[in-house]
């Protein structure tokens, strides 16, 4: 089938299958099945949650009183440094110890290797130019200071610990980059639902710097014109209420141009992650 076109009552049936409980993949996947070019029927998905309403509820979200200046984490407050409404970004001063960072990158030291990124064609993993970092990940409560961690994070953003990935570390050395990118994942790639069997899309990701580079290492956020500088033991989050570049969440580490950047990031998902 050529010059297919994307009409008014294709949208209107993705709308009614979305209503009835079926997937986005399962969507695309009968579309394709039905005789719709592939990059056609992505295109039909992105438009169709490019009008979808946002998701209104059931994100992770810290809990702000109004006014505050800091919020409430389990062990500890953390001050607020920027907050931002749409989207939603909010920079943390203090979420962790400087003994915290210095132990982190002590454990991980030895276990990284290149950093992957998700293969969006098959849910695996794979080597990505545009990410020139070394990493690891802790598995889940793997050691004390983890699982202080992570319950510290579960109760500043009001979201279970099991619905958290592992806890990721990440060091750029000198000129290390990660380009701007989207965390969420596509529904409308083929390597999706893979993923999204682990515990659902991710709705929030939480950065937190472990040191301090000389010079550069911000994290960039292109779409709203936002640079946060990395200083130890301070963080950045963020939420996105739909898997589309609509909700402004295209970001990116910018090149480290002396010293090293250490950092350790937690993704959040819909659901338990295994």
């Amino acid at each position: 089938m050529s010059n297919q076109i994307i009409t008014l009552d294709l949208r209107r049936w993705i709308d009614e299958q979305t209503a009835a409980g079926v997937s986005d993949e399962a969507v695309l996947e009968a579309m394709v099945t039905s005789g719709w070019q592939r990059e056609v029927a992505r295109g039909a998905l992105r438009e169709a949650l490019r009008a979808r309403p946002p998701r209104a509820t059931g994100l992770p979200e810290p809990k702000l009183a109004e006014g505050a200046h800091s919020v409430p984490a389990g062990d500890r407050e953390v001050r607020i440094v920027t907050s931002v409404t749409a989207p939603r970004v909010i920079v943390f001063a203090d979420l962790l110890a400087a003994d915290e960072c210095d132990e982190l990158v002590a454990l991980s030291r030895e276990r990284l290797e290149r950093s992957e990124t998700v293969h969006i064609e098959t849910g695996g993993t794979e080597i990505n130019a545009a990410r020139t970092s070394d990493g690891m990940f802790f598995e889940r409560g793997e050691n004390p200071l983890v699982t202080r961690l992570e319950a510290r994070i579960a109760a500043l953003l009001n979201w279970p610990v099991e619905n958290g990935e592992g806890l990721q570390i990440l060091r750029y050395g000198p000129g290390a980059e990660y380009r701007p990118h989207y965390d969420y994942f596509d529904p409308a790639e083929s390597g999706t639902p893979v993923i999204l069997r682990r515990g659902g899309q991710r709705l929030a990701s939480l950065v937190m710097y472990l040191n301090t580079p000389p010079r550069g290492g911000a994290t960039v956020f292109p779409d709203i014109g936002l640079t946060v500088a990395p200083q130890r033991g301070h963080a950045v989050f963020f939420s996105y209420d739909r898997p589309h570049p609509d909700t402004r969440t295209l970001h990116g580490g910018a090149p480290v141009l002396e010293g090293e950047k250490w950092v350790a990031t937690k993704w959040l998902r819909e659901d338990r992650f295994t």
